[in-house]
């Protein structure tokens, strides 16, 4: 399969063109509130995500959706929260990528605690990659890809995207 680049490109200017404005109106949300993700095991999250990556839990409580179910959150900065449900008993498949799935997390850390973490990451023998120096593109232990970005909030490899 052959993808015509140059037109990629000409389209996302179109787009850009009709969407993109720097009059635009202000959001009408708030921020993020939570994302929430699937888990197999309730342990093993809380010590990769509050062990390795630093992220405390706030607090668990049932599901209210799905009778035995927990649903937990992580402090993840600036009022915004990353929340798991784990599902048992309905035998779920590993993680895929799938059109309107989840691509990735990105979650900003400072420039000295992306050094520490990464360390941490090298300790739990997590594989990553290193994208332009300041990305670190990793799985937690159910497969979600998530990405530790050194860039401000609203700045991704310094451009502004706010």
């Amino acid at each position: 399969m052959t993808i015509d680049l140059e037109a990629i490109a000409a389209e996302r200017e179109r787009i850009k063109d009709l969407y993109l404005h720097d009059d635009r109106p202000p959001t009408s949300a708030r921020g993020l509130h939570h994302f929430a993700l699937i888990c197999s095991d309730v342990r093993r999250t809380i010590e990769f995500y509050q062990g390795v990556l630093e992220f405390p839990l706030t607090e668990i409580f049932e599901n209210r959706d799905y009778p035995g179910s927990n649903h937990f959150f992580f402090d993840i900065g600036n009022g915004n929260l990353l929340a798991f449900f784990d599902l048992p008993g309905l035998d779920l498949g590993p993680y895929a990528e799938v059109l309107g799935g989840l691509h990735h997390v990105a979650i900003s850390v400072a420039p000295q605690q992306w050094e520490r973490l990464r360390g941490k990451l090298d300790g739990a023998g997590v594989e990553y990659a290193v994208e332009s120096g300041t990305s670190i593109y990793f799985r937690d232990p159910d497969g979600a890809r998530l990405e530790l970005l050194a860039d401000p909030l609203g700045e991704m490899y310094g451009t502004r995207v706010v």
